[in-house]
């Protein structure tokens, strides 16, 4: 179903590998999605209808990874197409949990998982929005949290800089009053590398943190490995925790070491 062409300025989103979690969390915006309905005209968002306007885009929201050739050759299109490109998710900013195929042989997985593999057309990675076209903001998380991503939308609608903190969980347990589980009670977590966003949801519950946001500029993941050891975990037990939903970005940090 097409529609005529609009005067107010243009949203899309885009889905490429991904479970749709991010796409969903703007859907649960719910009163601040009506609002904003009637502040742009949504172009292309197929999650929500099928209703389809050409472009330009004055903004695109992309959640996924890169996985095959023809989504290759898609992202480029849709930035082409668009005025600003924003990524949303861990899929989109750093490959997803499917980027543990990077550190594994393709052809394993398709002998293994899928009895006719000759159908199946795939890279052998899964990697970041980025990696193929320039971006101009990416918002983190697994799912990404609606609060940041309403700021998002907002602030390119508005014409300025997104308002999102580059800080870390920890700087979040602060601000909550949250005692530090790690030091307090010996749990292994993640928050002194991760990216802030979610609200310190975990060590609120008594649960470390597992790096849902990826890692945050110039994470100190040295020493953060030192406290894990204290907390009793072993190399292999570091190695799986950080191979989940960012393993590609926290494997950058870590200068290439396998998961």
């Amino acid at each position: 179903m097409s529609a005529p062409p609009t005067t107010r300025p243009t949203l899309a989103v885009w889905k490429f590998a991904s479970c749709d979690g991010c796409q969903l969390t703007l859907l649960d915006c719910e009163d601040e999605l009506l609002a904003l309905s009637g502040a742009v005209t949504i172009s292309h968002f197929l999650e929500l209808s099928d209703t389809i306007i050409g472009g330009p885009y004055d903004l695109s929201l992309v959640e996924g990874s890169i996985t095959t050739a023809a989504d290759r050759e898609r992202i480029r299109a849709v930035r082409e197409q668009s005025r600003f490109l924003v990524t949303i998710g861990a899929c989109a900013t750093a490959g997803g949990i499917q980027a543990l195929r990077n550190f594994a042989d393709i052809d394993d997985f398709l002998s293994v998982v899928y009895a006719r593999p000759d159908y199946i057309d795939t890279l052998a990675t899964s990697t970041a929005i980025s990696a193929h076209v320039p971006v101009d903001f990416e918002l983190r998380g697994c799912p990404i949290d609606r609060r940041q991503l309403l700021e998002v939308i907002t602030a390119y609608l508005a014409g300025r800089r997104p308002n999102i903190p580059n800080t870390t969980v920890c700087t979040e347990c602060k601000r909550r009053g949250l005692t530090c589980v790690m030091v307090a009670d010996g749990t292994p977590c993640l928050g002194p590398v991760t990216h802030s966003g979610c609200g310190a949801l975990c060590p609120a519950v008594s649960r470390g943190c597992y790096g849902c946001f990826g890692p945050t500029t110039d994470p100190n993941l040295t020493s953060l490995m030192g406290w894990l050891r204290t907390c009793g975990m072993n190399d292999d037990a570091i190695s799986r925790v950080l191979a989940t939903f960012n393993v590609a970005a926290f494997d950058t940090e870590t200068r290439g070491s396998p998961p």
